[in-house]
């Protein structure tokens, strides 16, 4: 594998720290004894692949690491392009052609699977500016919406400056710009508030154009009639604010 420099995992969170071995962890503030080797992890930790439909696989690390937040795979004319990427790393998959980020917090063991693969990493310019990002490798950084090989890009804002949600078809891919709480979904309180509601008219607008049956969460996968009665019930319930 290419590029043999240091790097730990946080087991709290899940971050990867490229580089060099910090007293708490950059990104949840774990102290470092919470920490374990890249390589450690990988043994420790398997990636498992679960259906969503015919063309796309959610990928989550086994046992659950940390925030354990889920990637996907999609399959397109033979080729694998993620959404988002694990936190531990395998050589036991298919190769992927590109990782696609959501946003800057869930950039994982990226940098190996790029080393390994020959992967292109893409993210928003703006994401790719935060103090988090500067020992990722970022091949593409992008300023508007845009389509790769029936991925559509659009940007939101809001959670982070350049987070990103993606639809394949007839599936959303949303990542943790909502939790789902007590059969409900509530805003991401972790990142300007006013900022990630104007996102989320945004969002709204945009799938007023699209026709979609599946919704992938950070932490789960949802029929779309059933996210959106919960999506339009947070949206109403601002109203009366």
């Amino acid at each position: 594998m290419v590029g043999l420099a240091e790097q730990y995992v946080c087991k709290l969170c899940g971050f990867n720290i490229i580089g060099y071995y910090p007293e708490f962890c950059p990104f949840c503030g774990a102290s470092n004894d919470h920490f374990i080797t890249r390589e450690v992890c990988s043994q420790r930790y398997k990636i498992i692949s679960t259906k969503v439909n015919n063309k796309v696989m959610r990928l989550n690390s086994s046992p659950p690491l940390g925030l354990e937040h889920a990637a996907y795979s999609i399959e397109i004319n033979g080729k694998f392009i993620w959404i988002d990427c694990p936190s531990t790393f395998s050589k036991d998959l298919d190769s992927m052609d590109k990782i696609l980020f959501t946003h800057h917090h869930f950039l994982g063991a990226s940098n190996l699977f790029r080393d390994y693969f020959t992967t292109f990493i893409w993210i928003h310019k703006k994401d790719s500016e935060h103090a988090l990002v500067s020992k990722h490798p970022i091949d593409k950084k992008f300023e508007q919406n845009f389509e790769l090989s029936g991925i559509k890009a659009f940007h939101i804002d809001g959670h982070t400056p350049g987070f990103t949600f993606y639809i394949f078809e007839d599936v959303l891919f949303i990542c943790d710009y909502f939790f789902l709480k007590n059969k409900e979904i509530i805003y991401n309180p972790y990142g300007p508030s006013k900022a990630t509601k104007a996102g989320a008219t945004k969002l709204k607008n945009f799938l007023r154009n699209h026709e979609i049956n599946i919704v992938c969460g950070y932490n789960y996968v949802l029929d779309f009639k059933d996210w959106k009665r919960r999506f339009d019930n947070l949206l109403n319930s601002e109203k009366g604010k």
